[in-house]
């Protein structure tokens, strides 16, 4: 039985694109992001470029070549890559579990490259637009829900969901809210204040 080895990068179209060098083109923009100065209009793009060129290399293995990919900037200064087109949902996953998954590898894809961390959302299809108003909606849902019955327990959400909740409920004086248990089960708890 023959084994078969591969060798070299395993984004050698990202890297020739992108002029992967020795030298670090990026130490100029990670000095500004760090420094806490806000970047360029030129550094913004040149980090929104590498982020979309690791994404649709992402997406060529799971065989999406002809997405569209919309880049903007978040509301946290985050940027958002919103993928379009094509047979999308198969990276969805259940409650976007495949999309955080690839969010994760592009975002560590990003800060081996840049050498430090610059805040990236993906979302497909605005998935994650969709589900935060859900989340919301259920907040406030059961914020009602605690006032009269003094307690609330949502079902398990993940890190982001949770905070979308506390966040929600953060100036509604009438409630209180908290998490409790261990991942993946930890879930927000909202009390009446009384």
């Amino acid at each position: 039985m023959e084994e078969e080895v591969l060798t070299g990068s395993a984004e050698p179209a990202v890297d020739s694109a992108l002029g992967a060098d020795a030298t670090d083109e990026y130490a100029s923009i990670r000095e500004h992001f760090e420094g806490g100065l806000a970047l360029s209009d030129e550094e913004t793009d040149k980090v929104a470029d590498l982020a979309v060129a690791y994404l649709r290399e992402l997406l060529s293995f799971f065989g999406e070549t002809s997405c569209s990919i919309d880049e903007y900037d978040g509301d946290n200064g985050d940027l958002i890559l919103d993928v379009n087109g094509g047979d999308l949902a198969v990276l969805i996953g259940r409650h976007g579990r495949t999309l955080d998954a690839l969010q994760m590898v592009l975002t560590s894809l990003m800060s081996s490259k840049l050498k430090f961390y610059y805040p990236i959302t993906v979302d497909i299809e605005s998935y994650k637009s969709r589900r935060k108003s859900k989340v919301q909606r259920l907040a406030r849902s059961a914020a009602q829900r605690a006032k009269k019955q003094g307690r609330v327990a949502l079902s398990p959400m993940n890190a982001y969901e949770r905070r979308l909740v506390h966040l929600a409920l953060m100036d509604d004086l009438e409630v209180s809210t908290y998490s409790e248990g261990e991942d993946p089960n930890r879930r927000v708890v909202i009390t009446a204040v009384r």
